[in-house]
């Protein structure tokens, strides 16, 4: 394939120019000049188009196995490639929950059958994601996850947390944590503030995610972990993870993009397709995760991607299904971020690409010689 007079932006390597692109079996053969002898069976015109990498997605729930009434494996990875995103990290918590080889198996099946994009699942820190009982991580590790987690399940005694941590990082895998305190959060379902006292909807205070995000850090002092932190949504946890990293813990962060754009005050009257976990936060948080971002704290955008049927939205709102479907929206979102000036287009694809990849510690995210041919290809 080649594809022909793109602008094609590649952070990792270091490349913001019109280039031509040559592939060949699956991979990166060339950029600028035609390898001798190649020939195209393929050629794309993408004079005036920019060229990227696939997108890397950290977090989204394609819904299989279990929730099929919602969506498929075969059909969230038609709307991913769609989209321009190649790589999806999906959570543990399935049905069955992803803590042993075979339900890991059973995906990589469904994703070869599938097509389009690829898949790598994050495995259970907990069995059953219990809180309870240590997962056997390193058999995870075997068969194909790139890190574990708990999902947005908690484990509320600290010392399983502490003993799953160190299990993790005697075997050098990454823990994903979605920071959250489920005492505090309790029954909440938006932002605790001025919107919430206005439609009278319980609240989750921005304590909720500061109070677990302190915790994990005391106990990666302790235990020196790799650890990701997955959908921030305050800017006092931002600031908190920009100084952990400051003072050398091996952490990372990410944050959905719509906690980029949108704030309590999307809300309205009772918008159930606001109804996302974490909260949408203050106009501040959204601003401070914006900064946070641009500063590199945040290290990648996703699309926390959560398809819903019909009928999981409509019920009073804090009854009604947390999670919007977000794969089609991820890349123009994302996009306008750059337009309005939050950080340049070269630095907000890396957001989206090779550093997402290097969270996974997978290859993708780059379109160097010898890289995944894995491509997006948009009109900016």
């Amino acid at each position: 394939m080649h594809i022909e007079g793109g602008h094609l932006i590649d952070p990792a390597n270091g490349i913001d120019a019109v280039q031509n692109l040559y592939i060949a079996e699956g991979r990166v053969l060339a950029i600028g000049e035609a390898p001798a002898g190649f020939t195209a069976d393929t050629t794309i015109d993408a004079s005036g188009l920019t060229v990227i990498p696939g997108l890397v997605d950290l977090q989204a729930r394609l819904r299989e196995p279990g929730q099929e009434h919602k969506a498929t494996i075969a059909s969230e990875c038609a709307a991913a490639a769609a989209s321009g995103v190649t790589t999806l990290c999906v959570p543990p918590d399935t049905e069955p929950v992803i803590d042993t080889p075979a339900v890991v198996e059973l995906i990589h099946q469904r994703t070869e059958a599938a097509g389009h994009a690829r898949i790598v699942p994050l495995g259970a820190l907990t069995h059953g994601l219990d809180g309870q009982q240590l997962s056997e991580m390193a058999e995870l590790k075997r068969v194909g996850c790139v890190g574990v987690s708990n999902a947005r399940r908690p484990v509320s005694n600290t010392l399983v947390l502490r003993r799953a941590l160190e299990y993790a990082a005697s075997h050098d895998i990454t823990v994903f944590i979605q920071p959250r305190d489920p005492h505090l959060s309790s029954e909440g379902c938006v932002h605790e503030g001025g919107v919430s006292t206005r439609l009278g909807l319980p609240g989750i205070p921005a304590s909720a995610e500061t109070v677990a995000v302190a915790q994990i850090l005391m106990l990666i002092e302790q235990t020196g972990t790799r650890v990701h932190f997955g959908q921030i949504s305050t800017a006092r946890a931002a600031k908190m993870i920009a100084r952990a990293q400051h003072d050398g813990l091996p952490i990372t962060a990410d944050v959905a993009c719509h906690h980029l754009h949108l704030t309590e005050m999307d809300i309205g009257y009772f918008n159930s397709n606001c109804h996302v976990q974490p909260p949408l936060r203050s106009e501040r948080d959204r601003d401070g995760l914006r900064a946070a971002l641009a500063r590199g704290t945040l290290g990648a955008i996703c699309s926390d991607h959560q398809p819903h049927d019909a009928d999981a939205k409509l019920a009073p709102f804090c009854d009604t299904e947390p999670g919007i479907s977000a794969l089609e929206t991820f890349l123009p979102l994302a996009l306008r971020l750059a337009d309005d000036g939050i950080l340049p287009l070269p630095d907000l694809v890396a957001r989206l690409t090779c550093q997402p990849a290097d969270i996974l510690g997978i290859d993708a995210g780059r379109l160097g010689v010898g890289d995944r041919a894995d491509v997006c290809i948009f009109d900016a």
